[in-house]
């Protein structure tokens, strides 16, 4: 706290062994007090000023460091999350490409089964039908024996009973030779041979017509046996053919991926800056405005000089006199 009442001029006098005494009027004085006053609170706002203002800029710094280092932080954990989020993103890509193939390769086991299994289905289908064509083909020949041997059986019958027919002619020409002469004997002859011949048209023509329901009875067994294999042909399996071969498995394209933005670290707020010349300019106006004002309000009453004799005391002591009773005052 400054001292009003310190006289530095006294004391600079009392060191040099001077004394110098002066006589000011009391309004003088004040507005010298009061500016003297104004002029140090000048210095000390501005004083005060500069220390808020180094404040204000080291505020500002701190402030400014932990932008800095939170930005730091943030594009650091940003850039961490984008490896992390790469590598899964690789790793995800790999396992689905194992799955692809995995998959890939049981739907070819699929397909290759499966075609093997039709493979099997189809040769037995024709193992089926050849058996079923060497059927038709025994049956056939079956039946065209049993009727070959009916119509052997026939000609067999019709030769004996040709053979009857010959012997019971002989029997009969000879019973007729045996008896009445003449025409009897002729006529007997005559109508037994009449009837050996129509006895004998009467089996060619039974002959034949059953050796033609032989041959048509054997064309039945043909077409019978050819509709028997149609019918074995046609249930037989179409041959299979090998399906194509399953596609190798194709993946998306890759997923294109930004690096994230840097984050630039945030403007700290200006440290406010106050002037310091603007207090000590205040003070020193102020101070030099009562000064004046009571140096001109001195004047208007018309103060005379206060100043008493100036001279030396004792040798050199002193050189300003002191004020009388006027009301002088002493610096």
């Amino acid at each position: 706290m400054i001292n009003k009442n310190y006289d530095l001029l006294g004391e600079q006098l009392a060191e040099s062994g001077l004394e110098m005494n002066i006589v000011i009027a009391p309004a003088v004085a004040g507005a010298l007090i009061g500016g003297a006053t104004s002029i140090i609170g000048g210095i000390f706002g501005s004083s005060q000023a500069a220390a808020q203002n180094r404040e204000a800029r080291n505020a500002e710094k701190k402030a400014q460091k932990q932008l800095n280092k939170i930005a730091e932080h943030t594009n650091e954990y940003r850039g961490r999350a984008h490896d992390v989020l790469l590598e899964n993103y690789a790793i995800d890509r790999a396992f689905e490409k194992d799955i692809l193939i995995e998959k890939w390769k049981y739907d070819t086991e699929i397909q290759d089964f499966g075609f093997l299994s039709v493979i099997e289905q189809y040769g037995k289908s024709v193992q089926n039908t050849q058996d079923r064509l060497t059927y038709n083909s025994i049956a056939a020949m079956q039946a065209y024996e049993s009727e070959q041997s009916a119509l052997n059986d026939l000609f067999t019958e019709d030769a004996f009973s040709r053979q009857g027919m010959l012997v019971d002619q002989l029997q009969n020409e000879g019973k007729a030779a045996l008896g009445q002469a003449g025409n009897s004997r002729t006529k007997a002859l005559q109508s037994s041979i009449a009837a050996l011949g129509r006895n004998s048209a009467i089996m060619d023509a039974s002959l034949s017509s059953s050796v033609e329901q032989s041959q048509r009875n054997m064309q039945q067994i043909g077409l019978q046996r050819y509709a028997a294999d149609l019918q074995a042909n046609a249930s037989m399996m179409i041959k299979p053919r090998k399906p194509p071969a399953i596609p190798l498995p194709m993946q998306a394209p890759e997923r294109i991926f930004i690096e994230p933005m840097e984050v630039l670290p945030g403007q700290a707020a200006p440290a406010l800056q106050q002037s310091t010349s603007a207090p000590f300019l205040g003070g020193l106006i102020q101070g030099a405005s009562q000064i004046g004002m009571g140096i001109a309000n001195q004047a208007a009453n018309n103060y005379q000089s206060p100043w008493g004799q100036i001279g030396s005391t004792n040798g050199g002591g002193n050189i300003f006199s002191q004020i009388d009773a006027r009301g002088g005052l002493r610096l």
